[in-house]
C-alpha cells in the first residue's frame, strides 16, 4: 500500500523515525541497522512495510530495499511476527540473517533475544529454499563458507577472544570475501580485534 516515503526527516530515535510528506507526519518504526544508516539530513527517502491489523495500521521503514525484503521474508514465517523480525534485523545485519539462513547456521539465528532453539530451525526450514533461490547462492559454496567460518571462530576462541565478538568480524570478513582460506579469515580477525 505504501510502498516508500520521501520527504524531511522531522524525527530520529533508535526505534523509530518520523518523516513529513505532504504536510502529513508518518511515524515509522525501524530496526538499529537502519538507525545507523541514516545520516543527519533534512530530507530522507525510506522503503516501507504497511502491517495493517484489525486495531492498528503500523508502518516500517528501511534504508536499504533488501532490508525491507528480508524482513517480508522474515514475518513470513509462523512464529516470527514484526517485532521479532524487527529485532533480528537490529541484532544482525540483513546479509548476516541472509547468510545464516541459506547455511542453516541455527546457532546464528538463535543468538537474536527472543528467539529459542524450535523457532530458529523453523526460520531455516521455511525460508532455505526460497533464500537460496531468491538470491542466488549456491548451497555447495554457502557450506564450505561456513565450515571455513566455524574453524577460524574456534581456533581464535582458542587463542582467547570472546566468541560474539570474534563472530561480528569474522562474519564482515567473510561477507566481503567468502573464498577466503581459514588461516586468512584467522588472519585479518586477529588485525581487527
Amino acid at each position: 500500500m505504501i510502498n516508500h516515503l520521501k520527504g524531511k526527516l522531522v524525527e530520529k530515535n533508535p526505534t523509530h523515525i518520523v518523516v513529513e510528506c505532504g504536510g502529513v507526519g508518518y511515524f515509522v518504526n525501524i530496526s538499529l541497522h537502519t538507525f545507523s544508516k541514516i545520516l543527519d539530513v533534512e530530507n530522507i527517502s525510506i522503503f516501507t512495510h504497511l502491517q495493517v491489523k484489525e486495531d492498528s495500521h503500523t508502518l516500517f521503514g528501511f534504508y536499504e530495499k533488501s532490508e525491507r525484503d528480508i524482513f517480508r521474508l522474515l514475518i513470513s514465517v509462523s512464529g516470527i511476527g514484526a517485532s521479532i523480525a524487527r529485532t533480528m534485523l537490529s541484532s544482525m545485519e540483513p546479509m548476516q540473517i541472509r547468510d545464516a539462513i541459506a547455511t542453516s547456521n541455527v546457532a546464528s539465528i538463535q543468538s537474536v533475544k527472543g528467539i529459542g532453539a524450535k523457532t530458529a530451525q523453523r526460520v531455516i526450514l521455511d525460508l532455505k529454499d526460497k533464500v537460496l533461490k531468491i538470491y542466488d547462492i549456491d548451497e555447495v559454496s554457502a557450506t564450505l563458507n561456513n565450515t571455513n567460518k566455524d574453524e577460524a571462530l574456534s581456533a581464535l576462541e582458542v587463542l582467547g577472544f570472546m566468541r560474539k565478538q570474534s563472530e561480528r568480524i569474522v562474519d564482515k570478513i567473510v561477507s566481503q570475501d567468502a573464498s577466503l582460506s581459514v588461516e586468512d579469515i584467522i588472519k585479518l580477525s586477529l588485525k581487527n580485534l
